[in-house]
């Protein structure tokens, strides 16, 4: 029988590329919750799996070998992942090269640049003194509505991120761009990645690791503590 997993998560959308995945995959997993608004991340035995003090992170105790293993970085967990199970990275060399590349332009483009969005648009202007900076506003919102029509486009030509299976690119993207309105953008003229979200939404697998805390999430534009350990640190 399959040892469980040991996910390390908080419900966020770099979380989430993990809970989905995990659901997607049918593999067992035991959770661990990292709250990132009181500082669990800066824990030492966090430290010792995830030294970069960010989730997700995970534990397999059948790595490689056999042995444990432990790994930080949810794109190198998806990769590892999807290498362990033989799923959801395509069926040739010409796929997993397609689902690298766009996976690695998430974890350059689309996840950095939507995380600014959030915090110039969202937090920022809620911090003790307000730091309202049109500029940085404006900079991010108009870098995540580039990224999105690249997406628009491959979606135009393509079902899924990658080609036309789904994949743990679709899994990486997927959380990050489901919140879109929070990033301030309009899917009225992306109609291909409007109806990627909408698809990849009602697979059960991404639902549930949606879902998965789900009640934890918090809103960080009235919690001064969590501000302070994640924006002043």
């Amino acid at each position: 029988m399959t040892k469980p997993i040991e996910l390390y998560y908080w419900p966020t959308p770099n979380g989430w590329k993990i809970s989905i995945a995990l659901e997607e995959m049918g593999l067992p997993y035991n959770l661990h919750l990292v709250n990132i608004g009181t500082g669990e991340q800066f824990a030492p035995d966090f430290l010792k799996i995830a030294p970069n003090n960010r989730m997700p992170a995970i534990i397999d105790p059948e790595g490689p070998d056999g042995a444990p293993i432990s790994i930080f970085e949810s794109g190198a967990i998806l990769q590892y992942l999807a290498r362990k199970t033989g799923l959801f990275y395509g069926a040739t060399e010409r796929d997993r090269i397609a689902v690298d590349q766009w996976l690695m332009w998430q974890m350059g483009g689309v996840g950095p640049m939507a995380g600014q969005a959030h915090h110039f648009l969202k937090y920022a202007p809620a911090l003790t003194p307000p730091q309202d900076l049109p500029y940085a506003k404006d900079r991010y919102r108009a870098e995540v509505a580039r990224l999105y029509g690249v997406l628009d486009r491959q979606l135009g030509r393509h079902r899924y991120v990658a080609g036309d299976f789904y994949s743990i690119a679709d899994m990486a993207i997927w959380g990050w761009a489901s919140l879109w309105e929070g990033q301030q953008q309009t899917l009225d003229d992306k109609p291909n990645l409007k109806r990627w979200l909408d698809e990849v939404g009602v697979r059960p697998g991404v639902q549930r690791g949606r879902a998965l805390a789900a009640d934890r999430r918090s809103n960080l534009q009235g919690d001064r503590k969590a501000q302070e350990l994640l924006f002043r640190r």
